[in-house]
């Protein structure tokens, strides 16, 4: 077919054309980067946290008419309530092992630091490292079921406790596998000595967990993975515990919790909604946002794809109503139908490569404005290629049923108006 006619016949209607093929340009560039987004969401909350997730519960609570917390006094009040909550907690039906925590992933509070091959506050020293702290007993690892790669856990001989305020630093921890490849990328970590915060307090590595993300669910992908366990209960007017239950038991561990605590001391606060939390509940309470970013996405990317189809089904209509005794002298010089209807598609397909050009160049501008401005990640090519083979049969499609319409105009159509 020759494409001299549809390059003409575009010429007259230069309007109509440029604004589909900016259409097109427009929803090839947001379809790609919405749809990168909504990939980059559902790996995100789709993520291992290092954890076992299952049958695990976070216990919060609250202390009342306790004494001051910062005095020694205090400071040995506040865990000898927390290791008798421990206590009831361990010695409930169904229950596999119990830990005192400050924080759990996902959980979204947040203990951080710096941890430096040199001791002093070389802020500025390369090898100091951001870090999420968690601090816990030596029933921590088994009760969050993080994997020991390298090294041993916790003693309870090497387990100390200290208030909110205090500022020592523990002569032992435990770091993540990323976080010990950041600080010794050619060697072990294991027996390596750390300083913490820029303390002048060495820390030694004793072990290393294969993974354990932090708490926060924002943070850039690297400091993601960069936690270090610390030996120590911390001893305050809030306390939280890890409790860790049998296979399938976990609802009814979850109801006997508060009684048993109130059973235990009357004096603290428990929440009725958010005492005691499952995992599952917490992991979805950290990635609603992510779940309805990923939705709002989704559905952005349905309604500018309509809207083009719609688009391209009005102008090809009007085109359509325009041609018609064209239409039925080319069919009276012996145009067969097909003919007609591929006209028409091919029409479509140039109108629609021109726009995918400008599109693909569009989309590439906004991912690189996305990665400038909210630090994204870089649009695989594959994205824009995807897209562009989208819009395209998308073109095709939504021009398939004028363009029927077109073919089956009569011949005798040409000869109405003689």
């Amino acid at each position: 077919m020759s494409l001299h006619p549809i390059l003409v016949a575009l010429r007259k209607h230069k309007a109509g054309v440029v604004l589909i093929a900016l259409q097109i340009a427009l929803t090839l560039a947001i379809v790609c980067n919405a749809v990168f987004i909504i990939y980059s969401r559902i790996e995100k909350v789709n993520r291992p946290t290092g954890i076992n997730e299952t049958n695990l519960l976070l216990v919060e609570q609250q202390w009342v008419s306790a004494s001051n917390g910062d005095s020694a006094a205090g400071i040995q009040q506040f865990d000898s309530l927390l290791r008798n909550d421990l206590d009831t907690l361990t010695r409930l039906p169904d229950v596999e092992s119990v830990a005192p925590i400050n924080s759990i992933p996902l959980l979204n509070s947040s203990w951080t630091g710096g941890i430096a091959l040199k001791p002093g506050p070389g802020l500025s020293d390369k090898n100091n490292v951001h870090t999420a702290y968690y601090f816990g007993d030596e029933h921590m690892v088994d009760t969050l079921g993080v994997h020991i790669v390298a090294g041993r856990n916790f003693t309870s001989a090497e387990i100390n406790n200290k208030g909110m305020r205090d500022q020592s630093e523990p002569n032992l921890v435990i770091v993540t596998q990323d976080l010990a490849k950041k600080l010794f990328p050619k060697d072990s970590a294991v027996g390596k000595v750390v300083y913490l915060d820029g303390s002048n307090t060495p820390s030694t590595i004793i072990g290393i967990v294969e993974r354990m993300q932090i708490p926060a669910v924002g943070w850039g992908d690297n400091f993601t993975w960069y936690s270090t366990l610390v030996p120590t209960r911390v001893n305050a007017i809030f306390s939280r515990y890890i409790v860790r239950t049998r296979p399938g038991r976990l609802d009814s561990v979850r109801r006997s919790i508060v009684p048993a605590l109130y059973n235990a001391n009357p004096m603290r606060v428990l929440d009725d909604d958010d005492a005691v939390r499952s995992f599952t509940d917490i992991r979805e309470n950290a990635y609603r946002a992510d779940v309805g970013m990923a939705v709002l996405m989704g559905v952005v990317c349905l309604i500018l794809l309509a809207v083009t189809a719609a688009g391209i089904v009005g102008l090809t209509s009007f085109w359509v109503g325009q041609r018609h005794r064209q239409i039925g002298v080319r069919r009276a010089l012996g145009a067969r139908k097909i003919d007609i209807l591929h006209y028409f598609q091919l029409e479509n397909l140039m109108i629609a490569g021109g726009g995918a050009v400008i599109g693909i160049g569009l989309a590439l501008g906004l991912n690189r404005w996305l990665m400038s401005s909210f630090e994204m990640q870089r649009m695989p090519l594959y994205y824009v290629l995807a897209g562009l083979v989208v819009v395209m049969v998308l073109g095709q499609l939504a021009v398939f049923v004028p363009a029927r319409r077109a073919s089956n105009v009569p011949p005798v159509v040409a000869t109405r108006s003689v």
